[in-house]
């Protein structure tokens, strides 16, 4: 017993400077070690943003920006693979509306320390690919000032596109930030028409004793018919969702055409549809020819199996990409 109390007599000097040396320490230390860290990360992303609107990130620089507190900003972050030994397309186009968003949040009046927009390329940051299981790009996503991302916060970017307009709707669901979209200007459309109009009023001029062509049944059909074809293809769906071209699998190098799912497309598929469809259509035409004409037995013989054969593969074709679209379609003809 006397050992004891020797022993914590001996200790008593120790914990009485302890004690003055925590009453001496300024009172919530860590509080303000964690704004003072929150303060130059925000002023550091501030820095990079007056540079460029688009931040670029490594693994590191993304750790600590990004993924690692304290944080009061809210991140997005495209994750792509624009290196041209890569060969994606999708990417490169999918950057050029991204560089279009992040630039028009930059030059706003609304501009704050809120909102950044950063990149990670592959091939400056593969371990952050790795450590997020990611296997696909372009791919956007969403980290938000406080907790970790959710479902929604990855962009679902096959079904929407990658237009400026969609991410900034998706950015305005997950952070309340409204971005007004502001393009740099694009005369090749105004300069096309012009051109075009130039065309047809020289053609008219050129023809003005004969304006007979005007009322041809044949002229005003077929360009109808390449109104319909562009319409039935899916044209106007590329034009108001800006989807890409096609696919390229980065794992295996594989490019899809074909869009897997019912719910989005590609501009190759679109193209492909309109091709099928004018077969199908020239098909029908040469049955309707075959019919109608009053020429040589054999010669109507071999224009109806020629227009029954485009009308029965091409619409085969057609059947087969339905079903690749819409999974347990039942129903094949010819190709499955």
């Amino acid at each position: 017993m006397a050992s004891v109390l020797v022993k914590s007599s001996s200790n008593l000097p120790v914990l009485l400077v302890f004690s003055l040396v925590l009453l001496c320490l300024p009172p919530g230390g860590g509080q303000k070690k964690k704004e003072n860290l929150l303060s130059e990360k925000v002023e550091q992303m501030m820095e990079w943003s007056s540079r460029r609107s688009v931040i670029r990130m490594n693994g590191d620089k993304f750790r600590r920006f990004v993924k690692a507190p304290p944080r009061n900003y809210s991140v997005i972050v495209m994750f792509t693979a624009l290196q041209p030994q890569r060969q994606c397309s999708v990417c490169r186009q999918a950057n050029e509306e991204y560089q279009v968003l992040a630039n028009s949040w930059r030059y706003s009046s609304a501009f704050s320390n809120k909102l950044f927009f950063t990149v990670v390329d592959y091939d400056e940051g593969a371990d952050v690919f790795q450590q997020l299981n990611m296997n696909s790009a372009p791919t956007f996503m969403h980290f938000p000032a406080k907790g970790k991302p959710k479902r929604a916060d990855t962009f679902d970017l096959q079904r929407i596109g990658f237009a400026s307009e969609q991410l900034a709707k998706w950015i305005a669901d997950r952070t309340d930030v409204q971005i007004r979209v502001f393009r740099p200007p694009n005369y090749s459309g105004t300069i096309a028409l012009a051109l075009l109009v130039s065309l047809v009023g020289g053609l008219l001029y050129l023809r003005r004793n004969n304006l007979e062509f005007i009322y041809n049944k044949t002229g005003w059909a077929m360009a109808a018919l390449c109104v319909v074809f562009a319409m039935t293809s899916g044209q106007m769906w590329n034009h108001i969702r800006g989807p890409p071209y096609a696919h390229k699998n980065p794992q295996n190098g594989q490019v899809s055409y074909i869009h897997g799912s019912s719910q989005a497309q590609f501009v190759a598929e679109s193209h492909i549809i309109l091709l099928l469809n004018a077969a199908i259509t020239m098909g029908m035409v040469l049955l309707n020819e075959a019919a109608t004409s009053k020429g040589d037995v054999g010669k109507r013989r071999i224009i109806c199996l020629v227009g029954l054969g485009l009308v029965v593969f091409f619409f085969s074709f057609l059947l087969s990409i339905f079903r690749s679209k819409y999974h347990g379609y039942p129903y094949s003809f010819l190709i499955k």
